[in-house]
């Protein structure tokens, strides 16, 4: 199978561009620098024909912020590069990401693994909380289908097919890129999650969700309820993929 990463970083960030190139020389895949989406260049006609409201339930309580936006097109352009390669996957990195080179090997093999039957895999900072399947293990690295993945992974891998299916159910949105991926009752695919991963987050910025006063965190909460009911009757493959 033929991969490669894709490390994101701020255009106009030194500093997270030999970040990102440090995360390229240590991955252990080739790859390349992708200049995250400028939010501040983002024009109203661009937001207008992408940022819809309310397109699947749960509804996201939160108004979509500039810097989600661009995250979310950031990962499209990454989808749409799989293709153009031509690729089998893609791991794409986030900017705030670090990797452990005594885990991370051990999670890379165990998603190239499984990337081309589940198509989604994320590399996440936390344990699993809640109900998964097992799938698989690697060294110390676990491989599961959980109910409701964390919201926030820094690191995931993406196959071709789910690329091209996302590509075509994006062309507008409603939520953060992380918060479509746990809609697996919404996109039919159940994505996979590894921890231990080896991946960690240096720093990021908080998601609408988080930001939220205290007036609204009851409508956070209200959402967390009906993601966890939307979960439990999602028809997608309880083994993982598209089906």
């Amino acid at each position: 199978m033929i991969g490669r990463a894709f490390a994101l970083h701020g255009a106009r960030d030194a500093t997270q561009r030999e970040r990102a190139r440090h995360i390229l020389d240590t991955c252990g895949l080739e790859g390349d620098l992708w200049p995250e989406v400028e939010g501040s260049a983002l024009s109203s006609a661009t937001l207008s024909a992408t940022v819809g409201t309310r397109i699947f339930a749960p509804a996201y309580p939160f108004p979509l912020t500039t810097p989600e936006i661009a995250r979310f097109l950031s990962h499209r352009q990454i989808w749409a590069e799989i293709l153009r390669r031509d690729l089998d996957y893609g791991l794409i990195v986030e900017q705030d990401a670090a990797l452990d080179p005594a885990v991370f090997p051990s999670a890379l093999a165990l998603a190239r693994d499984h990337i081309d039957d589940l198509g989604y895999i994320r590399f996440q900072t936390q344990a699993i909380r809640g109900p998964a399947r097992l799938i698989d293990t690697n060294g110390g690295a676990v491989l599961s289908l959980p109910l409701v993945s964390a919201p926030l992974c820094p690191v995931q891998m993406i196959a071709r097919d789910a690329a091209i299916h996302l590509l075509n159910l994006t062309e507008t949105f409603d939520r953060p890129v992380e918060c479509l991926i746990q809609s697996h009752w919404h996109t039919g695919l159940r994505a996979g999650a590894i921890y231990p991963s080896g991946v960690s987050c240096i720093s990021r910025p908080a998601t609408a969700s988080e930001r939220a006063p205290l007036t609204q965190l009851w409508a956070r909460h209200l959402y967390h309820r009906a993601l966890s009911r939307a979960a439990r009757d999602s028809a997608a493959p309880i083994t993982g993929g598209l089906g």
